[in-house]
């Protein structure tokens, strides 16, 4: 693990890194069914050089890197009506907390420690409970892939930092990895790990494609395009790595998507919906996805 700045250098290596974003339980479904649309339309990105994970990116991108699933069984899954977890809707008061975090924060750290201190305070349930339920959703994904091809995010709960995991020397387990990401403040405790505590890697921006600057290649796969000063939108951030020389496709959810997710996006009831529309969404991609794997 390491804590990462945002800033990259230029373009060194002639890989493909594809981006996974934040966006909650029914975003990583929809992201499921890009991927599956993609691989039906001969663009499978289950074989890139580097994966990027952000919350529900973190899932994804566990499970697509594990190589234990075929996509379109992780698609069928998001099918089959099984509520993972219980539905989530945040009040007013957490909305209004979340709302004047990003207003008065000039920077993702600064951010990342309003969000941080609202995490440590609320009560949710306990960590081992959360673990578990993350665990369920990984199944067999379980190790990490190895030689740092997966890269999970996660936000310092008191520096606001963002950190990333990647199976190396601190001896952090994918599943916890994980669990970290996925910790939505307000929702789900804080992970502790290193001797810290860790909040959603989606604070720090809903896509953190910034981690792939390097890669000749880059694909981004991410349920939300907001940003805001604090936090950076993954268009910016493409245009920052296209600015150093990488070649960028970016998928951000369509109307029909954003209609599905909406405000419940860690309603499970909606995975199957937001799974659809992911795999619809993919046909109008798979073009400029092919174009940019050929070059």
């Amino acid at each position: 693990m390491s804590d990462k700045d945002t800033t990259g250098g230029g373009t060194t290596d002639g890989g493909t890194a594809l981006v996974l974003g934040a966006g909650g339980l029914v975003g990583a479904a929809w992201e499921i069914g890009i991927l599956h649309g993609l691989a039906e339309a001969g663009e499978d990105l289950s074989d890139v050089d580097l994966v990027v994970g952000s919350s529900a990116g973190a899932v994804v991108g566990a499970l697509l890197t594990a190589g234990t699933t075929p996509l379109a069984e992780l698609y069928a899954r998001q099918l089959d009506g099984t509520d993972t977890e219980p539905a989530v809707r945040f009040g007013a008061a957490t909305l209004l907390r979340y709302t004047l975090a990003v207003l008065t924060s000039r920077t993702p750290e600064a951010y990342g420690r309003k969000l941080g201190r609202l995490a440590l305070r609320a009560r949710t349930v306990d960590e081992a409970a959360r673990r578990a339920v993350v665990a369920k959703r990984l199944g067999g994904a379980t190790d990490w892939p190895g030689a740092g091809r997966l890269r999970i995010t996660a936000v310092d709960a008191e520096s606001g930092a963002l950190g990333v995991f990647d199976g190396g020397p601190d001896g952090v387990g994918l599943v916890d990895a994980v669990t970290a990401s996925c910790a939505i403040p307000g929702a789900w405790p804080p992970a502790s790990l290193t001797g810290r505590r860790w909040i959603d890697g989606g604070v720090h921006s809903t896509a953190n494609a910034h981690l792939a600057s390097g890669r000749r290649r880059v694909i981004v796969v991410a349920p939300s395009a907001m940003g805001s000063r604090a936090v950076h939108s993954p268009a910016r951030q493409a245009a920052d790595l296209t600015a150093a020389g990488s070649r960028v496709v970016v998928i951000t959810s369509d109307a029909d998507a954003k209609a599905v997710i909406g405000a419940r996006a860690l309603d499970p009831a909606q995975r199957g919906a937001a799974a659809r529309a992911g795999r619809a969404q993919a046909a109008a991609h798979a073009k400029a996805v092919a174009t940019l794997r050929a070059r």
